[in-house]
């Protein structure tokens, strides 16, 4: 079957002539003046490949994701290597400004092959747009997209439902201990609604470092220097850790576009051992249905992180309405990121909320009304550590080592056989004050 491919360029009667005149696998079926016109006309489905000869500079993820969307594999044309390498980082197929139309046409129909020309096959499968046409188009069978390149690191994705069920202060915590543990980390800032990390730290800089990220990243432009310089670095007594700080305004969510934050967070597991991700609490994914266009969805940003996160931590509040929030949650969770695997956290568990003897309280309520799956941990409520913490702009840490919460972050995220035998003593004694 021939391809039906729109271009756009000069390049036309060398090249889209040549390709006109193959009667090949390729079939020319618009050419288009300028990009603007080429990507209306690729979401009108016309094609399955688009052969950008100009504009090149113009292309960024945000544009390639939008083409996936609609199952339209990009070829530029391009001379400069550093252009091509900046195109290949976003995901599209390069070929040289003089190719042979014959070669060019191979090269077309290899990219539609790898990539299958279906929608959500490309290297991610959420756009992260609302997609009118989506609900339109059938995937056939192809083959499989090649695997993209990734990083030794693993990222971890602290989520909860809606409230406040300690988000932030686990995940703040997570990653200084891990650091602790000699482990590099990078902290990911991605809630949309209410970024705080940069607050609990006490960071003063208006700079917001995963905004700045997923701009380069964007553009193709983000590498291990440009990274470190987005980020901004945290000393604890324990050791460092890197930190993406979220946008400094909720309506700035927009900066954070779901294609972008893939490519940071492949970037930052080649750059850290653990990305640990701060996200946000709502997983509504149903907000396409309210566009006619493909807009930029506001939860993009958390589940593209749910998507890519090697282990999820869902944390809950250890209190009546806290409970029935992550139950229903967790059901959410589970329909909105099938393949996530959550480890279930109560957090500020306490008498005053959950009776006596309050960790048997919580285990005998989650095995009666819980998703089917034990819970993890539980960690103990500590106002005067936390609000210690908070004053300081500091981590547990270094503000309250002793502290029962502290110990049993510690004992969340580190390796029995990893921790200080001080350390184990302690938390064991900490979290046996829960069973009493």
């Amino acid at each position: 079957m021939s391809i039906p491919v729109i271009t756009v360029g000069p390049a036309q009667e060398a090249v889209v002539g040549g390709l006109e005149r193959l009667h090949g696998p390729v079939t020319v079926v618009r050419r288009c003046s300028e990009l603007a016109e080429l990507m209306a006309a690729c979401q009108s489905g016309l094609a399955l490949a688009a052969v950008v000869a100009e504009g090149c500079e113009e292309l960024t993820a945000t544009l390639v994701d939008r083409l996936g969307a609609v199952g339209v594999s990009i070829v530029a044309l391009t001379g400069d290597p550093a252009e091509a390498a900046r195109l290949t980082a976003i995901g599209v197929a390069t070929a040289s400004a003089d190719i042979e139309p014959a070669a060019l046409a191979s090269r077309i129909s290899e990219t539609v092959g790898r990539y299958g020309g279906i929608v959500g096959s490309r290297k991610f499968p959420d756009a992260g747009f609302a997609d009118f046409s989506s609900g339109f188009q059938v995937a056939s069978e192809g083959p499989e997209p090649e695997a993209a390149a990734v990083g030794s690191g693993r990222v971890i994705a602290v989520w909860g439902p809606t409230g406040a069920p300690g988000r932030t202060l686990v995940a703040v915590n997570m990653a200084a201990e891990l650091a602790a543990e000699g482990k590099s980390v990078i902290l990911v800032d991605a809630d949309s609604y209410g970024a705080s990390v940069s607050a609990m730290l006490g960071l003063l800089e208006e700079s917001a470092g995963l905004a700045q990220a997923c701009r380069l990243a964007d553009q193709g432009l983000l590498d291990a220097d440009a990274l470190g310089r987005a980020a901004t670095t945290v000393f604890t007594k324990g050791g460092l850790f890197r930190v993406l700080t979220g946008t400094t305004r909720a309506d700035r969510w927009t900066e954070l576009r779901a294609s972008a934050l893939s490519l940071v967070l492949e970037r930052a597991k080649q750059a850290a051992d653990v990305v640990v991700v701060d996200t946000g609490f709502c997983l509504e994914a149903d907000e396409e249905l309210s566009f006619d266009t493909m807009a930029p969805r506001r939860n993009g940003a958390t589940l593209r992180s749910l998507e890519l996160a090697d282990e999820v931590i869902a944390v809950g509040a250890a209190d009546a309405i806290g409970v029935p929030r992550l139950v229903r949650g967790l059901a959410d969770l589970e329909a909105a990121v099938p393949q996530a695997t959550p480890r279930v956290v109560l957090n500020k568990v306490k008498r005053a909320s959950a009776g006596r003897s309050p960790r048997r309280q919580l285990s005998e309520a989650w095995e009666r009304f819980g998703p089917g799956h034990g819970v993890d941990a539980y960690l103990p409520a500590d106002v005067d550590a936390c609000d210690a913490a908070l004053l300081s702009g500091s981590v547990l840490l270094e503000s309250a080592p002793d502290s029962p919460l502290r110990l049993a972050i510690a004992g969340l995220v580190c390796a029995p056989i990893q921790q200080k035998r001080k350390s184990l003593g302690r938390s064991t004694r900490a979290l046996g004050l829960l069973k009493r």
